[in-house]
């Protein structure tokens, strides 16, 4: 039996207008910051790092938010000149 479903009925694949923000495991985001995983934590743990998303058991940092790390760290030099 072949059922014809209206177009309208049928789910479309949504294709984000936004670029998308890539989720860094704590492995891949240290060495953007230049520093080992064990003193990542240590900086999450001091707020200098925001806390991670948790996808279950997982934790993920969006990059954005580890580019942002960088820029303010940046900009607190400069302030501090």
């Amino acid at each position: 039996m072949n059922i014809s479903i209206p177009k309208e009925s049928r789910a479309q694949t949504a294709i984000p207008s936004a670029p998308i923000d890539p989720l860094l495991k704590d492995r891949e985001a240290a060495p953007l910051l230049g520093i080992s995983v064990p003193t990542f934590w240590r900086r999450v743990a001091d707020g200098t790092i925001p806390k991670p998303i948790k996808l279950g058991a997982l934790s993920r940092w969006p990059q954005s938010e580890i580019l942002e790390v960088i820029e303010r760290a940046k900009a607190a030099r400069h302030d501090a000149a």
